[in-house]
C-alpha cells in the first residue's frame, strides 16, 4: 500500500502538513516518527497496519499519550485518540482504544459504576489495561485487566478479531498484562462495578517517615478490601504535587463513619494528621497532569519499580535511608493483595500477584544540579532495593530498552507470551513496547 493509497483511506499526517506540530506532541512529549495516523475508525487501523508491513516499518500505538515509546523516532504512529466512544450496556463498559480514564470515569458516574483505573485521568485506556492497570480500587477489584472481558483487536495482518476468554483464550491471557505485544485493541469490553462514590483521606507525616510506613503496612494487613492506599514522600520539584510524606486512601462507597473507623491506626503515629477526608466522586480524585512542554522537559529518573511479597522492616529502613540519602529523589508506595492476589499466577501475564506492595524509588537526574549524586551509585542502590522484589510493573517505567521485558516479565511468563507472539506476530511489527520477542 503506498502512502496516496493510505491517504485515501485514513487521516494521515506527515513532516510538513499544517497539523504535524500539533499532532506529534503527547503527554510524554514530542515525537518524530515517520508519519502519525489519526485513527477514526476500525477500518483506519487495519489500513495503518498494512500500509506499515508492506513498507517494512515499525508500528508505535498512542492512546492517551504518556508513554515513553512514542518519543523512539521513525515508523509509524497510530494515534488512537479519536476512537474515545464510551457505551454503558447494562453493568458492561464498551470502551474506545483511545479514551481516557477521566472520560470514562464521568460517564461510568452517570450508571454509579466504575471500573478500577490508574490515578491519572488523561491516561489511555489501552495502555493501561494492556500492560495491567494498578489503580485505586486494585484491593477491591484487582487490576483494571482483571476486570477486561474481551477486546477488538487489530493483529499484525491487518485482520480484525474479537478476542475473549472463549474465543481466543490465550491471546486474551497474553492481552491481560503482556502489553502491546500482540496488536493493536480498538476497543475495550469491562465489566463494570456499583460505585456511588468514594470516601477519599489525605494525612500528613510530620515524624518518622519509618514508623508512618510500618503503620501503613500493619493497618492494609487488616484493613477490608474496600481501601487501598499509597504513601508518597517527594521533593520540592513539582507545584502539582506538594513536597513532604502524605498518605491517600480511597475507600469505595459513601460511609464516611466506616472509613474514619477503618482508618483510625493511622491517626495514632506521632506526627500524623488528617488533612482532608470526605465523599467524592470518583472522578474527583484522579489526577490532572499538565501537558508536556517542550521547553521544560522533564528530568532523567534513575531507579526503578518492584512488586514486594513482604514489606518487613529492613526494607522500610533500606526505602527511607534511600530517600533521606538523596534530597531530589521520590517514594512511591501502593498496597496490593486482595482482589489482586486472589487471580492466580496463571491466569494472567502480571507477575507477582501475591505481593503485598508496589514500590517505586529513584532520583530525578538534573544535569549541572550541585551535589548531584553518581548515576552508577544511585543505579547500585536501586538495584539491590529491587532486588528484594520478585516483578516490575512496566506502565511505571520509562525505560526503552529492547530487553527490557526480561525484567518485566519472569521467565515462565515471557516463554509463554513468546508463544503468543509467535502465533500472532511472528515478524514483531509491535516492538514499540516491552517488548516479548516470537520463539
Amino acid at each position: 500500500m503506498m502512502l496516496e493509497e493510505l491517504r485515501s483511506l485514513a487521516e494521515v499526517i506527515t513532516p510538513g502538513d499544517d497539523d504535524w506540530e500539533t499532532a506529534r506532541h503527547s503527554h510524554a512529549g514530542p515525537t518524530e516518527p515517520d508519519m502519525i495516523v489519526r485513527a477514526r475508525s476500525v477500518s483506519d487501523v487495519a489500513a495503518a497496519v498494512q500500509h506499515a508491513v508492506r513498507s517494512g516499518l515499525p508500528i508505535a500505538v498512542r492512546g492517551g499519550g504518556h508513554s515513553a515509546w512514542g518519543s523512539v523516532p521513525g515508523g509509524v504512529l497510530v494515534d488512537l485518540s479519536p476512537l474515545d466512544d464510551i457505551t454503558i450496556t447494562g453493568t458492561t463498559a464498551h470502551l474506545g482504544g483511545g479514551a481516557t480514564w477521566g472520560a470514562v470515569a464521568s460517564a461510568l458516574a452517570e450508571h454509579d459504576l466504575g471500573i478500577s483505573a490508574g490515578d491519572t485521568a488523561s491516561v489511555g485506556v489501552g495502555g493501561l489495561t494492556l500492560g495491567g492497570g494498578i489503580g485505586w480500587m486494585v484491593r477491591a477489584w484487582g487490576l483494571a485487566a482483571d476486570q477486561l472481558v474481551g477486546v477488538q483487536l487489530v493483529t499484525a495482518t491487518g485482520d480484525i478479531l474479537e478476542v475473549s476468554a472463549r474465543s481466543h483464550p490465550e491471546l486474551f491471557w497474553a492481552l491481560r498484562g503482556g502489553g502491546g505485544n500482540f496488536g493493536i485493541v480498538t476497543r475495550f469490553d469491562f465489566a463494570a462495578h456499583p460505585l456511588p462514590a468514594v470516601v477519599f483521606a489525605t494525612f500528613e507525616v510530620d515524624g518518622d517517615p519509618r514508623a508512618a510506613l510500618r503503620a501503613l503496612r500493619d493497618l492494609m494487613r487488616e484493613a477490608p478490601r474496600d481501601v487501598t492506599a499509597t504513601y508518597m514522600d517527594v521533593p520540592p520539584i513539582d507545584p502539582s504535587a506538594p513536597a513532604g510524606v502524605t498518605i491517600s486512601a480511597c475507600v469505595i462507597g459513601d460511609d464516611a463513619e466506616h472509613a474514619r473507623r477503618t482508618l483510625a491506626p493511622l491517626r495514632t503515629v506521632d506526627g500524623m494528621k488528617v488533612t482532608d477526608i470526605g465523599v467524592r466522586p470518583y472522578r474527583d480524585i484522579l489526577l490532572e497532569a499538565p501537558p508536556a512542554d517542550p521547553d521544560a522537559p522533564m528530568p532523567g529518573f534513575i531507579g526503578g519499580n518492584t512488586l514486594v511479597r513482604e514489606l518487613d522492616d529492613a526494607l522500610i529502613d533500606d526505602l527511607a535511608g534511600f530517600r533521606e540519602a538523596y534530597p531530589m529523589s521520590v517514594l512511591f508506595l501502593r498496597t496490593l493483595g486482595g482482589a489482586f492476589s486472589d487471580v492466580a499466577q496463571a491466569d494472567s501475564a502480571f507477575p507477582a500477584r501475591d505481593a503485598e506492595f508496589f514500590v517505586m524509588a529513584g532520583v530525578f537526574d538534573i544535569p549541572g544540579m550541585p551535589g548531584a549524586p553518581a548515576r552508577d551509585v544511585v543505579e547500585q542502590q536501586w538495584d539491590a532495593i529491587e532486588a528484594r522484589g520478585h516483578g516490575i510493573y512496566g506502565n511505571f517505567s520509562v525505560s526503552v530498552e529492547p530487553s527490557f521485558a526480561k525484567k518485566v516479565y519472569p521467565p515462565e511468563i515471557r516463554a509463554r507470551l513468546a508463544a503468543v507472539k509467535r502465533d500472532w506476530d511472528p515478524q514483531n511489527l509491535f516492538s514499540r513496547n516491552h517488548n516479548v520477542q516470537p520463539t
